[in-house]
């Protein structure tokens, strides 16, 4: 039940019977009208815009126009009262016999309520993470990830079809780079004195592991060697072993994707090679020169002429290369060979998570996907996320990249564990930097969110349970007309917003806002958890009158279910205990 996607309905019915009485012939786009909670909940239930957006198509000034809507609206049975403020906003005070039938709805869906089919069964393909895999995943890669998880599960909760993937960058100059650092390791693994690790290789202890492995499959076979016999075997387990510790990261934030696709298959395949005579079949591949960057030019510039896609003829800022000076292929030109992967596929929607540092490859992806399938034919959809900030009680965490030493995605979710990492990354809108303190996420209050909206749901368990164990469990329907005092009403209300709450953070790919309207739903009930404390006849356990108990624990078991879906939809285990 999405409440004010039904009134939604109400509305427009009100708007068309408006037009009919006043034999408006032209058809009416009802796409921009809303139903929304008024920003100051005393102004009623529900607001919307109607007037306002609608009145030039009416020829009637907004106020003529709500006051014609709001006479049909008053006359609706679940419409207790319509108020029309300031220009031609409608306010529309629902009946007290619609809130009982949504906690009706919320317990018979259960935890399926807040679902909907509102992406109907679109494919949508979700990449995100897509690390370079030279090590294991750092704080860095955090964000992102559970972005791109959350953001999965929030598509897959409203009805779309999805794939979750992982691009592996393996066929780059960082992967040599990663098979020789892996190959002093080897020798160490030997027993060689190695010293210090060279400058421009990875000197990170995480690849002692694979030297040992290295060691332990080949003895000192490879010892001596020319580097073009061993760098291809010491590549492929370093990146097997690279790979599967990523996994391994993944796996401890709850994190499992469908497809890790590997960029050196599409040079293998002949796919890069393919796609770039596709292009140039089309007319969309020249022979010219670029303009320098703006700002300073880096030392790898070469005024040339250059093999190049026509990305500005699709809204791109500036024409790609594909091959660099030596004629091996761009890494822009496995982009163009990936997107083409994915298009094949059948995806309605490619979602990339990013970094805020590749805010430059927005166009650039658009770009692509309009030359490959044509201009709206695949939504190309890009999240960037902001970076986070470790402290500890206040104080930086300090890293050193030149030493190898970073705070790794496990350090982060072994300390405070991974329930608590995927909601403080999620409470604050991806393109904000994000500050992360060991200290706060830990501490038991209000001013820590994840406790906050946890130990609500972990109380309601509780209840809920002392309750059983008194024998009040509401079996069937029960009567939430019981429920009257305003903070139950306030729940009611806010437990009503849910459906509509995860349709909007869906549609607009910001998952965050779940995160909030749990927060919010969890002082509610920390409200009414309080004022029974001072208000015996508040309470949910009464012994003087039963049937107000069971419709206080059903009360309690549908909170219970929302925060439960809420949590589920972000990746996040509800805690019935705390």
């Amino acid at each position: 039940m999405n409440l004010f996607a039904e009134f939604l309905q109400v509305i427009r019915g009100a708007v068309s019977d408006v037009a009919a009485a006043q034999g408006l012939a032209v058809p009416l786009d009802l796409s921009r009208v809303t139903a929304e909670p008024p920003r100051d909940r005393a102004h009623g239930d529900i607001a919307t815009n109607a007037a306002m957006v609608l009145n030039k198509a009416f020829g009637l000034a907004p106020l003529q126009l709500a006051e014609a809507i709001a006479h049909r609206l008053r006359i609706h049975p679940e419409v207790a009262e319509v108020v029309i403020a300031g220009p031609g906003f409608i306010n529309l005070r629902l009946a007290l016999s619609v809130w009982p039938k949504v906690l009706d709805a919320v317990m018979e869906q259960g935890a399926s309520f807040g679902r909907s089919s509102i992406g109907h069964g679109r494919k949508a393909n979700v990449e995100y993470v897509s690390a370079n895999p030279t090590g294991p995943l750092h704080v860095g890669h955090v964000r992102g990830a559970v972005f791109g998880d959350a953001l999965a599960g929030l598509l897959v909760e409203t009805g779309y079809s999805v794939t979750r993937e992982y691009y592996i960058n393996d066929a780059g100059a960082q992967v040599d780079v990663l098979a020789r650092s892996a190959y002093l390791r080897y020798l160490e693994a030997l027993g060689d004195e190695i010293g210090e690790i060279p400058a421009g290789l990875y000197p990170g202890a995480y690849l002692k592991p694979v030297g040992e492995a290295l060691a332990g499959e080949y003895g000192d076979s490879l010892r001596g060697k020319a580097e073009a016999s061993w760098l291809p075997i010491v590549r492929g387990l370093t990146m097997d072993m690279m790979m599967a510790l990523i996994r391994e990261d993944l796996a401890a934030l709850n994190i499992r994707q469908e497809i890790f696709f590997s960029e050196k298959s599409l040079h293998e395949s002949g796919s890069v090679a393919e796609t770039i005579a596709d292009l140039r079949a089309k007319g969309l591949v020249y022979q010219g020169t670029l303009p320098p960057p703006k700002g300073e030019i880096p030392d790898d510039w070469e005024d040339r002429e250059q093999t190049l896609f026509r990305a500005t003829q699709f809204g791109d800022d500036v024409d790609r290369p594909l091959l660099k000076s030596d004629g091996s292929y761009t890494y822009f030109a496995s982009d163009v060979a990936y997107s083409r992967n994915k298009i094949s596929r059948g995806y309605d929607e490619l979602i990339y998570v990013l970094g805020a540092d590749h805010g430059g490859y927005v166009k650039r992806l658009e770009a692509i996907a309009r030359a490959l399938a044509g201009s709206g034919k695949v939504d190309v959809i890009v999240r960037l996320c902001q970076l986070v900030k470790l402290y500890r009680a206040g104080e930086p965490v300090r890293m050193s990249k030149r030493a190898g030493e970073f705070v790794t995605l496990r350090d982060v979710v072994d300390e405070v564990g991974p329930d608590v990492v995927r909601f403080m990354m999620l409470f604050r809108k991806n393109e904000a930097p994000l500050d992360f303190d060991f200290a706060k996420v830990t501490e038991q209050s209000k001013d820590n969110p994840v406790f906050y909206v946890q130990y609500a749901h972990a109380r309601t368990c509780s209840v809920i349970r002392n309750a059983a164990e008194l024998g009040h469990e509401p079996r069937g329907r029960v009567d939430f007309s019981r429920l009257s005092d305003e903070a139950e009403m306030a729940l009611t209300r806010r437990l009503a917003e849910f459906p509509r709450q995860v349709e909007l953070a869906a549609v607009a790919h910001e998952p965050h806002r779940i995160a909030f309207y749990l927060y919010d739903l969890a002082g509610d009930f920390h409200s009414l958890w309080n004022k029974g404390k001072d208000l015996p006849h508040l309470r949910f356990i009464l012994k003087e009158d039963i049937e107000l108990t069971l419709a206080r624990v059903a009360f309690l078991r549908a909170i219970r279910y929302v925060l439960g879906n809420g949590l589920r939809i972000l990746g996040v285990i509800p805690a019935e205990e705390m």
